[in-house]
């Protein structure tokens, strides 16, 4: 998996350059709404029930990166106007996005 080169916010898309210089765009609210966090999307307990969630659906329009953390050499910690922070966005999930937006 390719890493990333450079990071900028332009408009209210998140536009990603990787190692590889291709290049995606992401809608900040919906990049937002497919936050991988357990608060957004929920988690699975050792039996498999889900705990948490419910924000499949939600509108998050309106809602605008503020910035960002990288997570290792894999991943980007979105910080977002609501105040949700809490998502790991892998690289490998940002790429399968792009499939999704």
């Amino acid at each position: 998996m390719t890493g990333i080169k450079d990071i900028q916010l332009i408009g209210n898309e998140v536009a990603i350059k990787w190692d590889d210089d291709s290049e995606d765009f992401y809608p900040m609210d919906k990049l937002r709404a497919a936050s991988p966090s357990a608060e957004t999307a929920g988690e699975r307990d050792l039996l498999g029930v889900k705990i948490g969630g419910g924000e499949e659906g939600r509108d998050f329009t309106g809602i605008t990166v503020t910035g960002w953390n990288p997570v290792g050499g894999y991943g980007i910690q979105f910080h977002f106007s609501d105040g949700h922070n809490t998502g790991i966005y892998t690289f490998e999930f940002l790429k399968e996005l792009t499939n999704h937006l």
